[in-house]
């Protein structure tokens, strides 16, 4: 079955008209003889609205029940049903009733269009997702119900139901929207012309962004290549150099000029990596142009004319801006320039600006050959032998006579010794010194600087070409080493990077200390500010030396975003290095956010925990303290009254329900208060050596005597325990093994040693608990299973266990053999204790006392 197809009206604002435009088109295709049905229109008793919806056929809701209420929502399985051609489904963004079907409307439209149902629905613009935030920030009022972009994205139609402020104020003013009463208060409020202007922008902007992106889907579909000025897209040509600054200036204000402008700044590099642009000036540019509100883009094309007017074809942009070129006039010979070929061959439909700057005619500061990163011992030598090598062989054929072309060989041979050790400048005067010695010494007329044979000078020529040839490919290759070298060190070092992110392990300190190490500087430092105008303060610094306050007392900074920066103090670093150097500066910021997150999520989980807490407090507060302090309310209150004549029996009853109310009471706040003291920490142990069967019998005061069967041998080692928290812990086990234990089974107490701990063992024959539930039950404030509200507030096991801790035992739940679950109590035996003072400092000083 095709899936069905979904057309969108989306308004800016409630009462733009969106609704009544999905009934007017559902009119339409009625007429055309198209099966339509309404599953759920909403018209708020607005009159136009409610008359639209006559005459069409609506499948009745589905009735819920919620907090004493009824609601209608749309009956998705009724829709289903009736399986029309098309439905109207209003407001996509609603939050089904719980109960329903699917949480949101929007996953019951997915339904009906996964069954082959067409949909028209609406949607206003602040229920979109990804703008929560900023309506937040315009309105003051945050969306709760929100439909996720992509939902609306992927359909097939979206329409704009516009309406300018004022008009829809007047509407709202005439009662067209509100009823009379909420008029005023929603003029202004949500409704305010500033707030109205400013959604309609965003609405206006949203669905411009969504033809565009339907332009682009339909040009690459069809192979469109010819540009379409539909709007003003303005692309900026970057070479890296200072003057890229004014050139993303006067794009902007270009873009401004004309009508949803939109700057992209591109960088084309080689594909060969080998280039003069500075890094820090692209990050800065890469900035300036963000802020502006363009894109920046990295493109790499070995052609940079060609690379650029495909780059602007392809984002079918409308301008080139380009900078004059900073040639030299010279070196105009070696071709027309970038600005002058990007102009010539850029056609109609491209328009190209060439914009004059400072660096004009200056020079491109092309670096010249790096023969250094041969080594320095090599350039030495190889200086050495293309300078002293032809004097010494010069000598050496004075005596041997071999003839020129032999002579000449030789010299070449110590060219290229030269070129092999030393790069291109060595073997360069290597072949100019090679030549004037074979011109003076082996050419006739012999020792003068002049050539008699015509090709005498063919040859000599010929080996200064070879020579110079040669001295370049063995520079070249070197500088390829070089390279490859420095690309896979950069490789692995962005691998590390790049694995740290995904497993998140490194932290920002361990981070620069590796950025330290790899550059061999003295400190790395982190720092950063709120402002322009605050102080730069130190997130994080590994390594030795003097503090930064600010990154222009470092050797090295490089800015991460506008109010961040990576400072190295211990040495200057060569362009080269500050590409991987502002990969370390991108991760050390993502580390930071990582741990400021973290920090941030640990105190949400802390206040989350305590709002659980709180929580529950009150529930408990709100019944389970309630329900006794009712009954001994009622009890006194019956028994203060004169209207009745109390029996004996009748008086006894109810004093009995006053006690037991009240222990009832007292139990419910003891265990109240010893978990807000475990929670806080306060309870401090006083630790005594002490037998298990004086302490165990007295803990059974608070259940019927014949509900438990105690097995506690008087020859057991003794325990090093606080009595009283003892006491309550075993209190607490077996109140709650009683509570689950079927009548006629009374509860288990047994004690045992083992090793060097004591086992206090609480056996039921109740339901048990699951494995996975086992920890749970000693949570605060749970309660296993259908457990009634009047057993408990669900502290009794998790102020045992808190109090076994803090005595340094354990308590864990196992299954009893047959049905049934024991609490197990284990204890540290006498004698047993670490001799560390440390180890047993908590729990051996005697000047403390145990509160409960």
């Amino acid at each position: 079955m095709a899936r069905g197809k979904l057309r969108i009206y989306l308004g800016a604002a409630p009462g733009v008209g969106k609704t009544y435009a999905m009934l007017s088109e559902a009119h339409r295709r009625v007429e055309r003889g198209t099966d339509c049905v309404v599953g759920f229109v909403e018209h708020y008793d607005r009159p136009r609205t409610e008359v639209m919806l006559r005459g069409l056929e609506q499948v009745p809701r589905k009735r819920l029940e919620y907090r004493g209420a009824t609601f209608g929502e749309m009956d998705v399985d009724a829709v289903l049903r009736r399986a029309p051609a098309v439905a109207l489904v209003d407001e996509l963004a609603h939050t089904n009733i719980p109960g329903s079907r699917n949480a949101k409307r929007w996953q019951d439209v997915q339904e009906l269009l996964a069954a082959g149902i067409d949909v028209v629905s609406t949607v206003n613009i602040q229920h979109l997702e990804s703008l929560g935030d900023v309506v937040e920030s315009i309105t003051g009022v945050r969306q709760r119900e929100t439909v996720p972009d992509e939902v609306v994205r992927r359909a097939d139609q979206i329409e704009l139901v516009d309406m300018s402020p004022e008009a829809l104020r007047r509407r709202m003013a005439h009662g067209n929207i509100y009823q009379p009463d909420k008029v005023d208060a929603a003029l202004s409020n949500y409704f305010r012309p500033g707030n109205l202007t400013a959604l309609r922008e965003l609405a206006l902007l949203w669905v411009a962004d969504r033809v565009d992106e339907y332009l682009n889907a339909y040009r690459s579909e069809h192979r469109v290549s010819r540009i379409w000025g539909s709007r003003e897209r303005i692309v900026v040509g970057l070479t890296g150099g200072p003057e890229g600054r004014t050139l993303i200036r006067r794009a902007a204000r270009l873009a401004e000029k004309g009508a949803g402008g939109e700057v992209l700044a591109v960088y084309i590099a080689r594909s060969d990596g080998l280039t003069s642009a500075s890094p820090k000036e692209l990050a800065v540019q890469r900035t300036l142009v963000e802020d502006l509100g363009g894109t920046f883009h990295h493109v790499v094309g070995d052609d940079i004319p060609a690379a650029l007017l495909d780059f602007a074809r392809g984002v079918n942009a409308t301008q080139i801006v380009l900078g004059s070129s900073r040639r030299k006039a010279w070196q105009y010979v070696f071709g027309p320039g970038v600005g002058a070929t990007v102009a010539r061959d850029s056609g109609p439909d491209l328009d190209v600006h060439i914009v004059t700057h400072e660096e004009v005619a200056k020079g491109r500061g092309l670096p010249v050959a790096r023969g250094g990163r041969l080594g320095r011992a090599r350039i030495i030598w190889g200086w050495a032998v293309g300078l002293v090598g032809p004097a010494v062989l010069a000598v050496l054929l004075d005596t041997a006579g071999l003839g020129l072309a032999n002579d000449m060989l030789l010299f070449l041979a110590v060219t290229v010794a030269a070129a092999l050790l030393g790069g291109l400048l060595p073997a360069l005067a290597s072949a100019a010194f090679g030549s004037l010695l074979l011109n003076y010494f082996y050419t006739p007329p012999l020792h003068r600087l002049t050539i008699a044979d015509p090709k005498n000078i063919v040859a000599i020529a010929i080996f200064f070409g070879v020579g110079m040839s040669v001295a370049s490919v063995v520079d070249a290759a070197a500088r390829r080493t070089h390279q490859a070298a420095r690309l896979r060190a950069e490789s692995e070092i962005l691998s590390f990077l790049a694995g740290n992110v995904l497993r998140g392990e490194t932290s920002l300190e361990e981070l620069l200390e590796r950025v330290r190490e790899t550059f061999a500087m003295e400190s790395a430092a982190l720092l950063e500010r709120a402002s322009d105008v605050e102080p730069w303060t130190c997130a994080g610094r590994a390594g030795f030396g003097r503090p930064l306050q600010r990154p222009e007392d470092a050797d090295v900074d490089m800015p991460v975003g506008d109010h961040m920066a990576l400072a190295l103090t211990g040495r200057v670093l060569p362009a080269e290095d500050r590409r991987v150097l502002a990969a370390f500066a991108a991760q050390a910021a993502v580390a930071l956010d990582r741990r400021r997150l973290q920090e941030e999520a640990d105190q949400a989980r802390a206040l989350a925990e305590g709002n659980r807490i709180r929580t529950a407090l009150l529930a408990a507060v709100s019944h389970d303290l309630r329900t006794p302090l009712a009954g001994i309310k009622a009890a006194v209150s019956s028994l203060r009254s004169d209207d009745v004549d109390w029996s004996e029996e009748d008086r006894a009853e109810l004093l009995q329900g006053i006690e037991e109310g009240a222990d009832r009471l007292d139990h419910l706040v003891g265990n109240l208060l010893d978990m807000s003291r475990l929670q806080t920490g306060t309870v401090t142990p006083l630790i005594r050596e002490i037998d298990v069967d004086e302490v165990v019998p007295m803990a059974l005061g608070g259940v019927p005597e014949d509900s438990v069967e105690l097995d506690v041998p008087e020859s057991l080692p003794m325990v090093e325990v606080d009595p009283g928290l003892l006491e309550r812990s075993v209190a607490n086990l077996v109140e709650n093994a009683v509570k689950y234990s079927p009548r006629g089974r009374p509860v288990l107490v047994s004690a045992s040693a083992i090793a060097d701990r004591v086992e206090v063992r609480v056996v039921d024959r109740g339901p048990g608990v699951p494995d996975e539930a086992k920890d749970r039950i000693f949570e605060p404030f749970q309660r296993y299973g259908d457990a009634p509200r009047g057993a408990g507030v669900g502290l009794g096991l998790a102020v045992a266990r808190g109090f076994a801790e803090a005595m340094g035992g354990t308590l864990n739940a196992e299954d009893t053999p047959g049905g049934g679950l024991t609490m197990v109590l284990s204890l540290r035996a006498a004698g047993s204790r670490p001799e560390s003072p440390e180890a047993g400092r908590d729990l051996a000083e005697p000047e403390r006392q145990t509160t409960l």
